[in-house]
C-alpha cells in the first residue's frame, strides 16, 4: 500500500468513527429505530453524499458497527496468551483479563445494552460471543480434575462471566476496571484450576 492509499485508508476510518460515535449518542438519546440518517450525519458533521459512500443506509452501519465492535471483543482475549500453554489460575492477573479493559475502553458502545430500543443484534450478540469465546479459544480443567460435563462447565462460566459484565455495565462501571477484573480472578479461582489457551478453532 503506498501512501496515498494509506492516507486515504486512515481518512476513510476515521470517517466511519466518526458516523459510528454519533450513531452511538443517538441511539442513546432517541434510540435506534427513531435515528435517521440525517441526524447521524448532521451530528457527526458530515454531509449526507459523504454517508453514502461508506454505507448504503442507516442498518448497514449498525451492522458494521455491531461486527466490528464484537470481533474486536473476541479478538482481545488472547493478547495475554501464548497458545497452548497452561495458565494456573493462582497466576492469573489483570492482563489475563484484557477482555474487560476492551469492555471499559469501548464502555460508550457496550453501555447500549442498557438500552431498550438499540442496536439490532447486540441483546443477543454480546453474550453469544461470549460463549463463543470460551467453547472456541479455551480448555478449561476443574479444581481436582473433577470430572463434570465440560460443555456444561464451558457454558455456565461463560455465562456467569456475563452476568457479571452486564451487571458491571448497567451499573455505569461503579466498580473500577481493577477492582473487577479481581473479583473475577478470585471468583475464577474457585472453580478452575487452569486455562489452556487454544486460540480460534
Amino acid at each position: 500500500m503506498d501512501n496515498n492509499q494509506q492516507i486515504l485508508s486512515v481518512r476513510k476510518n476515521r470517517t466511519k468513527k466518526h458516523f459510528m460515535l454519533a450513531f452511538m449518542t443517538l441511539i442513546k438519546e432517541k434510540g435506534y429505530h427513531s435515528v435517521t440518517v440525517k441526524d447521524i450525519v448532521d451530528m457527526a458533521a458530515y454531509n449526507r453524499s459523504t454517508f453514502y459512500i461508506h454505507y448504503q443506509d442507516k442498518e448497514t452501519l449498525a451492522e458494521d458497527l455491531l461486527t466490528s465492535m464484537l470481533d474486536g471483543l473476541e479478538a482481545s482475549v488472547g493478547k495475554a496468551y501464548k497458545p497452548g500453554r497452561k495458565v494456573y489460575t493462582t497466576y492469573l492477573n489483570a492482563s489475563h483479563f484484557n477482555i474487560i479493559s476492551y469492555i471499559y475502553k469501548n464502555r460508550d458502545f457496550f453501555e447500549l445494552i442498557n438500552i431498550d430500543d438499540t442496536l439490532p443484534g447486540l441483546h443477543l450478540g454480546f453474550p453469544q460471543t461470549i460463549q463463543k469465546i470460551y467453547k472456541n479459544h479455551f480448555i478449561f480443567e476443574t479444581i481436582n480434575d473433577l470430572p463434570v460435563n465440560m460443555d456444561y462447565f464451558t457454558n455456565y462460566t461463560a455465562f456467569g462471566f456475563w452476568g457479571l459484565l452486564k451487571d458491571w455495565i448497567h451499573s455505569d462501571f461503579q466498580v473500577s476496571q481493577e477492582e473487577f477484573i479481581q473479583e473475577v480472578v478470585q471468583l475464577s479461582k474457585t472453580h478452575i484450576y487452569s486455562i489452556r489457551y487454544i486460540g480460534e478453532e
